[in-house]
C-alpha cells in the first residue's frame, strides 16, 4: 500500500496524489499547475490508462483542470464526486478548455509569423464534454465502493459548494489503514456555505496548507468594509474592478451586495451598478439557485425558504459577450466590475486592469489567495507598472487586499481542525498545497501539537504500511521572476520546463537496465560538457 505524490508538494496548485492498493491505483485529484508551480501541464508523471479511479475533491480547476487531458490520454475508470460538484465541473472544465484552445490559437498565429512550431491545447471542448461519461456522484456520508477493499466517504470542506474531505478505507493482506484528504478546508462563518466537517480520527491525513503561516486579518463585517470601499471609490468617480473566481467567491461576493443595498450603506450612490463579467459566473449562478439540499448553511436555507434571491438586487448586469465587455470601459459611469480570473493570468479582468490600473481615481480589490508568479501577486507586492496586451500600464490605482475574504482555513483553523484527530491518532500528517516556505513551516507547526509529520515532495512514495518514504522525491526548479514581479524570458522558461522534465524522466527510470541506464547518462554528461563549452 502506497502514497505518490504528482503535484501540490511544496506548491499551492496542481493537486495530485496516487494511492496503490490491492494492485490498483486511485488518484485523489488532478489539477492544474498554475504560476510559478507549473511543471509540465502537458505530462503527466504517471501513465493515464494504469488509473483505475479518480477522486475529485471539489470543481476548482488547480485540482480538477487536468481531468480531460487524462481522460484524452487514455483513461478508462471512474470518477467520484458529489453531485454539486460534478455540476460545477462541466462549466468550469468546459471553460478551461476554452482558455487553452484560445491560448493555443494565439500562441499558434505567432508561430506562424515566426516559423515556430504550432503548439496543441492540454484539451478541447470536446475533450471536457467527455468528463461527464466517467462520473459517478455521491452526496455527503454516502460510502462508495472503488474496488475490493477500498471505500470512500466525502465530508463537507466548507471550501466551495459540494467541495470534500474524503476519507478512504484500504484494506490489503488483512490490514486496514484509513487515509483522510482534506482537500481545500474552509474559512469558518462564510457565507452560503457550511463550515468544515470534523472528522474524528485516521492512520493518515493529507491536508492542505495554503494559509498555514498566517492567520485571516480580522473583520468585524465584510459588507461594512466592502460598502466603504465602494463608497469611497464612487464619490471620487471611479470604478471597483474585482478580480474574481467565477465559482464559489463571485455568488458570496454577490450575497455581500445584496446586503449593501438592502442597507444603503453605499451613501454616494446607494444603488451603485454592479456588472458580472464573466459567463463562467453567470451559469455558476444558476447552480447556486439549484437543489443545495444538504450543502447550504443555516441562514442561507432560510433566506432560501423565505423567497429571497440569495444573489439578485436592483441594477445587477451580467455581460454575456466580448463586446458587452468592452463597452463597460467606454461607460465613464462608476460602477463595481466582478471579473474571472481570480490571479489576473487570463480573461476579462486584464482587460479591465488596462484601462483602470493608471487610474488614481479607480480601485482593484484582491478577494482571494494570488499564487506566485501571477499578475495579481505582482500587484500585491507593489509593481509600480506591469504589462498588458504588450503595453506598459502604469499602476496608480488604489490595491487593496481584502485579507478577511478567504475561502481557505487560515493557520488556527487548520491548526484546530488537525488537532480534532484523535481517535485514532494519525500516524502521520502529510502537509500539502503550502508555497514552497510554508508546506514545511506547517508540518513543523503539527509536529510540535505532537504529531509525526512532513511536507513531501514531487515524486515522493510513501510505503503506508511499514510508515516510511519509499523514495524521495524533489523540488522543481521555480520559475523565475523579474524584479518587477514579471516573468524573465520565455525562451528560458522553456529551457527550465525542459530540465524538469528531463528530471521527471530520469525519475521514472528507476528500474530499467543498467546498460541503457549508463548510456543515457553518457549522452546527457556529453551534451552538458558541449553547452558548457559554448
Amino acid at each position: 500500500m502506497k502514497l505518490s505524490f504528482f503535484g501540490a508538494d511544496q506548491c499551492v496548485t496542481g493537486s495530485c496524489h496516487c494511492l496503490e492498493v490491492n494492485g490498483k491505483k486511485i488518484l485523489v485529484d488532478c489539477g492544474l499547475q498554475q504560476g510559478r508551480d507549473e511543471i509540465d501541464n502537458q505530462s503527466l508523471p504517471f501513465a493515464p490508462n494504469a488509473i483505475d479511479c479518480v477522486l475529485i475533491t471539489h470543481a476548482h480547476i488547480d485540482h480538477s483542470g487536468r481531468v480531460p487531458m487524462l481522460i484524452k490520454q487514455g483513461f478508462q475508470g471512474r470518477i467520484v464526486t458529489t453531485r454539486l460538484t460534478a455540476d460545477l465541473l462541466d462549466i468550469m472544465l468546459a471553460d478551461s478548455a476554452h482558455i487553452q484552445e484560445s491560448d493555443a490559437e494565439w500562441k499558434n498565429r505567432k508561430a506562424e509569423r515566426s516559423g515556430a512550431p504550432k503548439v496543441e491545447p492540454l484539451y478541447t471542448l470536446e475533450d471536457a464534454a467527455r468528463v461527464r461519461e466517467f462520473l459517478t456522484t455521491c452526496e455527503y456520508g454516502e460510502t462508495v465502493e472503488l474496488c475490493e477493499g477500498v471505500t470512500a466517504v466525502f465530508s463537507d470542506a466548507g471550501h466551495l459548494l459540494g467541495s470534500a474531505i474524503i476519507t478512504v478505507d484500504a484494506t490489503e493482506n488483512g490490514v486496514t489503514k484509513r487515509l483522510v484528504f482534506s482537500g481545500d478546508l474552509g474559512n469558518i462563518k462564510q457565507p452560503i456555505i457550511r463550515d468544515p466537517s470534523p472528522i474524528a480520527g485516521a492512520d493518515y491525513v493529507v491536508m492542505e496548507s495554503t494559509y498555514g503561516d498566517r492567520n485571516h486579518t480580522e473583520i468585524w463585517s465584510y459588507t461594512d468594509e466592502l460598502a466603504e470601499i465602494i463608497d469611497k471609490t464612487i464619490a471620487r468617480g471611479g470604478n471597483v474592478i474585482i478580480p474574481s473566481f467565477a465559482v464559489g467567491r463571485t455568488q458570496e461576493l454577490l450575497y455581500f451586495m445584496r446586503e449593501i443595498k438592502d442597507a444603503k450603506l453605499v451613501k454616494s450612490n446607494p444603488d451603485f451598478p454592479v456588472y458580472i463579467d464573466s459567463p463562467l459566473a453567470k451559469k455558476a449562478t444558476t447552480i447556486f439557485v439549484g437543489d443545495l439540499r444538504g450543502y447550504l448553511d443555516e441562514e442561507a436555507m432560510e433566506l432560501v425558504q423565505d423567497g429571497t434571491h440569495m444573489f439578485n438586487f436592483t441594477n445587477l448586469r451580467m455581460t454575456e459577450t466580448s463586446e458587452e465587455s468592452k463597452l463597460l470601459n467606454l461607460d465613464n459611469t462608476p460602477k463595481v466590475i466582478i471579473s474571472a480570473s481570480g490571479m489576473c493570468d487570463a480573461g476579462r479582468i486584464r482587460h479591465h486592469l488596462k484601462h483602470n490600473l493608471w487610474r488614481a481615481e479607480s480601485t482593484v480589490v484582491f478577494v482571494g489567495f494570488q499564487g506566485e508568479g501571477t499578475l495579481g501577486r505582482s500587484l500585491l507586492e507593489g509593481a509600480k507598472s506591469v504589462k498588458l496586451f504588450g503595453e506598459q500600464i502604469a499602476v496608480n490605482a488604489e490595491i487593496v487586499n481584502f485579507r478577511g475574504l478567504s475561502s481557505h482555513a487560515d493557520r488556527d483553523h487548520l491548526m484546530a481542525w488537525i488537532e480534532g484527530f484523535k481517535a485514532p491518532k494519525p500516524q502521520h500528517v502529510f502537509v500539502v498545497h503550502g508555497d514552497r516556505e510554508v508546506a514545511p513551516f506547517f508540518a513543523k507547526t503539527v509536529e510540535g501539537m505532537g504529531f509525526t509529520a512532513h511536507a513531501p515532495q514531487y515524486t515522493e512514495v510513501y510505503d503506508l504500511i511499514e510508515d516510511r518514504v519509499l523514495e524521495v522525491g524533489y523540488l522543481p526548479e521555480r520559475k523565475a521572476k523579474s524584479p518587477t514581479g514579471g516573468r524573465v524570458s520565455s525562451a528560458y522558461e522553456r529551457l527550465v520546463a525542459v530540465g524538469e522534465m528531463l528530471m521527471a524522466s530520469i525519475k521514472r527510470s528507476k528500474g530499467r537496465d543498467n546498460k541503457s541506464l549508463a548510456r543515457f547518462a553518457d549522452q546527457l554528461r556529453a551534451l552538458l560538457e558541449k553547452w558548457e563549452n559554448q
